[in-house]
């Protein structure tokens, strides 16, 4: 709902945008497209995918035109093959909600060229950061790498309305977790989340809208720096932090 109504996430995501120098084009990792082996977009003219269904009617007639990035695909799929790790890539595939949405604020004149990359869910946390590390040179070509997801992803208990009087204390706990460990650049330890993490799988009961923040963290190298400028709870639940991460691959 935040492509039709922006509310503080997408006002956030806009000033993002406009602070950050103008990308060459933008490589997006989304909770939404998951395969067996990491693929990339490789159309030059992407559909938007409407990937949900029960919301009001406006929001299927949202339409973000922005082009596709064929040889940034390609550039990226030989680096994962750098790194040892199998890519394909998908000449038909769309833009998912999971990366129109944010884009729709942070660029939107769609204007910047796009390559969505998808998600191995099963193979977990070090997986997406090796996927990330393996990207690491693309920053430094112009590239801005984003990973969409959620910091926390219950849509049970948001769904049913299951907390109320405010931000559950477990997802504070959870994202207090998170933030300690990215601010003291333990990548390791935060690999570890599943077991680790307090409320693990309450926070998330599948791993996908947690899992593109790894590749964001790989991407930014081994000196990353990290500011989050976005820290909010929606419906007691859906905590919406939003970091930007600046290194040196």
């Amino acid at each position: 709902m935040h492509a039709l109504h922006a509310g503080a996430a997408g006002e956030a995501w806009t000033a993002l945008g406009q602070r950050l120098p103008r990308p060459r084009a933008i490589l997006i990792a989304s909770a939404h497209w998951e395969t067996r082996l990491p693929m990339l977009t490789g159309a030059e003219k992407l559909e938007t995918i409407h990937d949900f269904s029960g919301f009001p009617e406006p929001l299927y007639r949202i339409r973000y035109p922005a082009p596709g990035a064929p040889e940034v695909a390609q550039r990226a799929q030989a680096l994962l093959k750098e790194a040892g790790l199998s890519a394909g890539i998908d000449g038909s595939r769309g833009l998912d909600h999971g990366a129109w949405s944010p884009l729709l604020h942070a660029y939107p004149k769609a204007d910047v060229p796009v390559v969505e990359l998808s998600l191995q869910t099963a193979l977990g946390a070090r997986h997406h950061l090796a996927v990330g590390r393996a990207l690491a040179a693309l920053p430094n070509e112009g590239i801005l790498v984003i990973g969409s997801g959620h910091m926390t992803h219950n849509l049970r208990e948001w769904s049913r309305g299951m907390v109320t009087g405010g931000e559950a204390p477990y997802v504070r706990e959870f994202r207090e977790w998170v933030h300690a460990r990215i601010e003291a650049n333990d990548l390791d330890a935060l690999a570890e989340w599943h077991e680790a993490a307090p409320h693990a799988v309450r926070a998330h009961p599948t791993e996908e809208h947690f899992l593109p923040l790894f590749v964001a963290l790989g991407a930014a190298g081994e000196r990353m720096q990290a500011e989050r400028f976005f820290d909010a709870v929606e419906d007691n639940v859906l905590a919406m932090d939003a970091y930007l991460f600046a290194g040196t691959a």
